[in-house]
């Protein structure tokens, strides 16, 4: 299964963490959205979005390169970390991938170490996430995705 994930992460790589574990379970391209402003997805068996969770939400440039770039009725997943609370998770990715008519497979999310704003002031948050379960669980769910889109 080929697999395009168009990933934005920052601060401590957290998300990016666990796409290099993800990638250790199948072929997997990653393509950094702030680098790479454009991507042909099609050939694609599908395409995962991930973010860390700024301000409650995936990350806005992300959302908008999934809103750009995504093929029309392509398979997609979303991966995501976060520090303090979830949010609204993927929800904005999850309306893009209806209004283009794309299944949604499914989504992954872990804590990640977090000193953003006021966390910074007591050494951060989710310290030592994500951890070697997380990342575990990371190539589990990519592992049960790949069987998934194969029936």
């Amino acid at each position: 299964m080929k697999t395009a994930i168009c990933y934005y992460s920052r601060h401590h790589g957290n998300t990016l963490k666990v796409l290099h574990a993800m990638a250790g379970a199948g072929e997997i391209d990653l393509i950094d959205v702030t680098r790479q402003k454009t991507a042909s997805l099609a050939d694609y068996d599908c395409v995962g979005f991930a973010s860390g969770i700024y301000g409650f939400e995936f990350q806005k440039a992300v959302v908008e390169f999934a809103r750009q770039q995504l093929p029309q009725g392509k398979p997609v997943f979303f991966v995501y970390t976060y520090g303090g609370a979830k949010g609204t998770g993927a929800k904005a990715m999850a309306e893009i991938a209806a209004q283009k008519h794309c299944p949604v497979l499914g989504e992954f999310s872990c804590k990640g170490f977090d000193t953003f704003g006021p966390f910074k002031l007591v050494g951060g948050i989710a310290k030592g996430h994500p951890n070697d379960k997380d990342l575990e669980n990371a190539r589990r769910f990519y592992c049960n995705l790949q069987k998934k889109l194969k029936k």
